[in-house]
């Protein structure tokens, strides 16, 4: 077996992959962290304080929060890689683990990211759609960017971070599906679909009343779950895994409202395309001739590097940059300007032979960029043009020329450090490659052994209940195992996936809502829960996991229901004008089913339910007190 690890790592650490899918994924994995940021500012008092609005106990959180959001934004537009990648893993560490947001705010997917923003500390993530690629070439401003090749990575820099963060997660997730009656019936997806708490506004009925469909949805995803680690780098498979994967992931983006989690796995999958689909889409998106040539003057620093800015955020190729004092005389439209009036202005000629100059050529270029069209459109705004033109001119006028012989173009000394992806994949800086095959063989093994750790620990003894306190063997293994899980599930976000199964849906039978009376005596829905007993938007993600998972389950804990029914009313009906201490709050339950058999419409029926009163809440100052029936569950 380990002979067999190694020889396919060592395949993949020789293959060579376009680069394009990594700066994909890192663009994409710091948008959603960048969201999530967001979210949590807009909901900081009802996370982090212990009475929203009332009692705020941690007032540096929402600066460390704009920290964190910075720092998302880095590593999103590849500025910084390395320090960015560092930073935004410790941010998710400690927001993770030393917050709210680890007991009762659980988004669904913060060990999935921590676990993966891991890997991207070892990835190249300045190889492509990033500004610290572009930093790279401004050090050197006299070489052409047709001098440079296109990127390429190691193929491992892909597989690894899949395998383990998507390979692992189906394979543990698939385990703990076999002992849930409703995913053995083919309805792991049907079910929760049919639950308001969980699903979006996306009225899905249509699909859920074709039960052959849901069943082949079901059983599909488990095959693909089973598999998928197996199976997926395949060449011949790769593709149908990657589009069975996005389609799943997207509908449970589109369908529930847990949607960080289906963004989280779905940027995953920026890795799972096959690589020969890069090339053939990027060479479909780019333009096969340019529309637009612009001529330069190759011996001013600033217009060398103000090429190579624009060049590298051309990225469909619609633009070409030449030297005036080379090729403007192949150019009959230039024939009448003189090489002195050249080097004044940028000039550029258009597929109709049409010139342009100045501050129109700066237009002219984000035009034929495509996507920023409209930042060039208000380039031509009356006033602002004229403002333009006056700082162009101002800069222009006053810039700097090199009298250069071909040693302009000798490439300076690069006194960047080099990244870890360097340090470990490249040959002129890695170790030799036998070496360093046989380590990331080690490294994956223990991967594997933490993964295996749980599966068996959660997925087979916890789900046979088996009692490990029989013997001081069994015990002393148990605890063991309890470290090694501490250890991977902090650092690595190694753990169960025993998602929407048996034992969360069974007795799931009522779910609550808040209503309030206004100033004139009149019944309100607290914009939390609405009349059909859907969540709405922006409760969802890790406030939905909150109110459907932690206060509303099966079995309610009736502390913990009016923790939380005191943090909603604070924080809401704050942020709904109201008055808390003149205002009247009405806790309303509506009865629903669950069943592990396929029923028609039960979507609908779940939603259109009739609600009875059976509690209130008042504010008194800072206290609430909360009237509820002695057993809600009985009702």
């Amino acid at each position: 077996m380990y002979k067999s690890l190694v020889l396919k790592i060592n395949r993949l650490y020789s293959e060579k992959a376009p680069a394009t899918g990594i700066g994909l994924f890192r663009l994409l994995f710091g948008l959603v962290t960048l969201q999530e940021v967001f979210f949590l500012l807009y909901f900081n008092h009802l996370i982090f304080d212990p009475i929203p609005f009332l009692d705020v106990e941690f007032p540096m959180i929402p600066f460390f929060l704009w920290l964190w959001a910075a720092t998302a934004f880095c590593l999103a537009v590849g500025y910084r890689c390395q320090a960015s990648s560092i930073a935004n893993y410790l941010f998710w560490l400690v927001f993770v683990n030393f917050t709210p947001m680890q007991r009762d705010f659980d988004g669904g997917f913060d060990l999935f990211m921590t676990g993966a923003n891991f890997f991207l500390i070892f990835m190249p993530l300045d190889r492509a759609f990033a500004i610290d690629g572009l930093r790279r070439k401004l050090r050197n401003p006299f070489v052409h960017y047709s001098n440079y090749g296109a990127e390429t990575v190691s193929a491992l820099a892909y597989h690894l971070p899949v395998v383990v963060c998507l390979g692992f997660l189906y394979f543990d997730s698939a385990i703990h599906k076999m002992f849930a009656e409703h995913w053995r019936n083919g309805l792991g997806a049907w079910l929760p679909s049919s639950m308001p708490y969980y699903i979006s506004a996306l009225d899905m009925s249509w699909l859920l009343n074709i039960e052959l469909l849901q069943k082949a949805i079901g059983y599909t995803i488990i095959v693909f779950q089973f598999s998928f680690l197996f199976l997926y780098s395949r060449r011949r498979f790769r593709w149908l895994y990657f589009l069975l994967g996005l389609s799943l992931h997207l509908g449970i983006t589109l369908s529930f409202n847990i949607y960080p989690f289906g963004m989280g796995m779905l940027i995953f999958y920026a890795l799972v395309m096959p690589f020969g689909w890069y090339r053939r889409i990027g060479a479909w998106l780019r333009a096969k001739q340019a529309v637009l040539t612009v001529f330069y003057d190759q011996q001013c620093p600033l217009c060398n590097r103000t090429v190579l800015t624009l060049n590298h955020f051309d990225v469909l190729r619609r633009v070409d940059f030449k030297p005036a004092q080379i090729f403007a005389a192949d150019y009959p439209a230039l024939s009448h300007l003189g090489q002195q009036q050249l080097m004044t202005d940028l000039y550029a000629v258009d597929g109709q032979g049409r010139v342009y100059a100045g501050v129109d050529t700066y237009s002219q270029i984000l035009v034929a960029m495509g996507y920023s069209a409209p930042a060039g459109w208000m380039m031509r705004l009356p006033l602002l043009y004229g403002w333009i033109c006056k700082r162009y001119r101002a800069i222009a006028d006053n810039r700097q020329r090199l009298v250069c012989d071909a040693s302009c173009a000798l490439p300076a000394a690069d006194a960047a450090e080099s990244s870890v992806y360097q340090r470990i994949f490249e040959a002129e800086h890695a170790i030799p490659a036998r070496s360093f095959v046989h380590k990331i063989s080690k490294v994956l093994l223990v991967l594997i052994l933490f993964q295996l750790n749980s599966s068996i620990h959660y997925g087979l003894l916890y789900r046979l209940h088996v009692d490990t306190r029989q013997s001081p063997l069994t015990s002393m293994l148990n605890s063991m195992s309890n470290a090694l899980l501490m250890m991977s599930h902090t650092f690595l976000g190694i753990t169960p996936h025993a998602l929407y199964l048996h034992d969360h849906f069974e007795g799931y039978d009522h779910i609550l809502a808040i209503t309030y009376l206004d100033t004139d005596g009149n019944e309100r829905w607290l914009p939390f829960v609405d009349q059909q007993g859907r969540l709405l938007a922006p409760n969802w993600g890790r406030v939905h996991s909150m109110w459907a998972n932690i206060a509303v389950t099966p079995n309610i804990d009736e502390l913990r229901l009016k923790k939380f029914v005191m943090k909603v009313t604070a924080f809401w009906g704050t942020k709904a004008g109201l008055s808390l201490e003149n205002t009247q709050f009405i806790i309303k339950m509506k009865k629903t089913r669950a069943p592990f058999t396929w029923e028609k419409d039960l979507r609908n029926n779940n939603l259109s339910g009739s609600w009875q009163v059976i509690g209130s809440a008042r504010w008194t100052g800072k206290e609430i007190k909360i009237s509820l029936p002695m057993d809600i569950d009985a009702i």
